[in-house]
């Protein structure tokens, strides 16, 4: 396993087995998030460092049963819950790394990346790698179900403006990847940017 891994895996593997008993209340935020991918019945989803799976059950309800649903972690005891809770009827789960994806280009219709952003080794490289595997329209929504000031406020730190999910710093990481930021909401029972793959 790469260098680039092991602080997620270290993070991650511990906190695995209480993961979704820590967040009880997020359920909702993640079907309104996954309901505003303008997602299509039929279309192909890719929920990227899906740890626990707690999306994947909206992912296929706005995609139905002939969609398709993905989801990607590196941590296998974050893959395990996701399994032990289920996901899995849901959707697909594969270990890999969102930095080099077992996916041909262009096959997905949207990302969705849940926390994703903060625990990325290279944002700008893996952000043009979600970009490669979706199709020029495509969307990527990055999520957090409560606000940067509020997860920041629980990690006892203040925002600062050198934060890869500050506005204008995500939409300059983004347009360098092929994306552009069509919308962003940063409230404090919810974070989600929504970009469209460029052609």
């Amino acid at each position: 396993m790469a260098d680039d891994h092991t602080h997620v895996l270290d993070f991650f593997t511990p906190r695995a087995a209480g993961w979704d008993s820590r967040f009880p209340d997020d359920g909702a935020a993640y079907t309104t998030a996954a309901g505003m991918l303008g997602l299509r019945p039929g279309d192909a989803v890719l929920d990227a460092g899906c740890g626990t799976g707690r999306a994947l059950p909206a992912l296929r309800a706005v995609v139905g049963p002939r969609g398709t649903v993905l989801g990607a972690d590196i941590t296998p005891a974050m893959l395990e819950e996701a399994a032990r809770a289920g996901r899995g009827g849901s959707g697909t789960l594969l270990r890999a790394d969102v930095a080099r994806l077992p996916l041909r280009d262009g096959v997905l219709d949207a990302v969705f990346g849940a926390g994703l952003i903060s625990h990325l080794a290279r944002p700008g490289a893996d952000m043009t790698e979600l970009a490669r595997v979706v199709r020029p329209g495509g969307v990527l929504a990055l999520f957090h179900p409560i606000g940067r000031a509020a997860l920041a406020a629980r990690h006892g730190r203040t925002i600062t403006d050198d934060d890869l999910r500050a506005e204008p710093r995500l939409r300059e990481l983004l347009a360098g990847a092929g994306w552009r930021l069509e919308s962003y909401t940063d409230e404090d029972d919810r974070f989600l940017a929504l970009a469209v793959r460029q052609a």
